[in-house]
């Protein structure tokens, strides 16, 4: 019966969850500042299973009970109760089946994680750059949505407007779990404004979303950076052109891959004060550094899921927004919203929430359940 494989599963869990509810007080691990983050986090997870199979081991007895007094009971009263009863139990038993099932899902490590987002504006030339200014523009006002906080790390701006390419830091809570859907190619079917012909373009930019790196996840000797400061240019005042806040890392990394030696050059010029933008890029360089040394591992996690909705492959074209037509159509699952003036003013949770189930039922498919 379905019913005995989620208790098995869930029975399974049990002395792991006691055995990781034992390790969170040993003082040894939580000297280990890593080990320790990654054990309260698990800690909490299973918390949350055990909750479910304390109210599913619940229902199912509610149910035999009831089953109970109706074959062997006389007294109506009680058939009646046992009858609302099982009635009830019955309707919470496939809610609950499903709870437990998406709780069983393997939780990529990452979706807690803050992020680094990059958004390069592709074929198209001006209009590429004002179509990745349009999306930029899209995910702050999502992350205000949300209560993120974002903050713009380096930016290229086109001739005419937009972005040529810009690159951000958002934080929050699951931010990665929530934005990872977003990598790859967004593609723009309008007329231009720079259009005199009235003839509609294809254009695109490419976003990608990448997992911000703790401190403990990669080493980085920072003895080895060369840093350079420079004048800030653009807008904000006086102080920005005078004072040399800018700051420009250069880093020598070996490729784990290939064993040569790439420099990493990173600008920041973010704020008006020179150490905050220094620790604003190294924090970039760790991250960067995790993205390229990393890759494998999603690559591996990828091809064993053989999910197309949130691989993190660049190249891949996901999305057309469509202005003729008045709609957005995301290519992985098929999702279609003709409210494009919308989805661009940020409501893009909805198409979010439908990649997130097309991801969780190709991770179903994945286990006995």
């Amino acid at each position: 019966m379905a019913e005995n494989s989620i208790l098995s599963k869930l029975d399974g869990l049990v002395s792991r969850y006691e055995e990781v509810s034992t390790l969170i007080t040993d003082p040894d691990v939580i000297a280990d500042q890593n080990r320790y983050v990654k054990l309260t986090k698990e800690y909490k997870d299973l918390g949350d299973i055990m909750d479910a199979r304390k109210r599913y081991i619940a229902c199912l007895d509610g149910i035999s009970e009831a089953k109970d007094i109706l074959a062997n009971e006389s007294d109506p009263d009680m058939k009646e109760m046992a009858r609302e009863e099982l009635q009830e139990n019955e309707r919470l038993q496939p809610v609950l089946e499903e709870e437990i099932k998406l709780a069983l899902v393997p939780k990529d490590p990452e979706d807690a994680k803050n992020v680094q987002m990059e958004i390069r504006a592709g074929t198209g030339g001006d209009e590429a750059a004002l179509f990745a200014g349009d999306l930029f523009n899209m995910y702050k006002k999502f992350c205000d949505s949300k209560g993120w906080s974002l903050s713009v790390t380096s930016v290229s701006e086109g001739a005419v407007g937009g972005y040529k390419e810009i690159d951000f830091a958002v934080s929050g809570a699951d931010v990665y779990g929530t934005l990872k859907y977003e990598s790859g190619v967004h593609r723009v079917q309008r007329v231009p404004a720079t259009e005199t012909q009235g003839r509609m373009h294809t254009s695109a930019a490419t976003v990608a979303v990448l997992p911000e790196a703790d401190k403990f996840e990669v080493n980085i000797n920072e003895g080895d950076i060369k840093w350079d400061t420079f004048r800030s240019s653009g807008a904000g005042g006086q102080n920005v052109n005078k004072v040399e806040s800018g700051v420009r890392l250069r880093y020598p990394w070996k490729n784990p891959n290939t064993g040569e030696v790439e420099e990493i050059l990173i600008e920041c010029t973010e704020t008006r004060d020179q150490p905050k933008n220094k620790e604003r890029a190294l924090s970039r360089l760790r991250t960067f550094i995790y993205d390229r040394e990393h890759q494998k591992y999603v690559d591996d996690i990828a091809s064993r899921r053989k999910s197309l909705v949130s691989t993190g492959d660049r190249s891949a074209k996901i999305r057309t927004y469509n202005f003729p037509q008045g709609r957005v159509t995301d290519h992985r699952i098929g999702y279609t919203t003709h409210d494009l003036s919308g989805f661009l003013g940020g409501d893009i949770q909805a198409m979010i929430d439908a990649l997130s189930v097309a991801e969780n039922a190709e991770k179903l498919k994945e286990t006995e359940l």
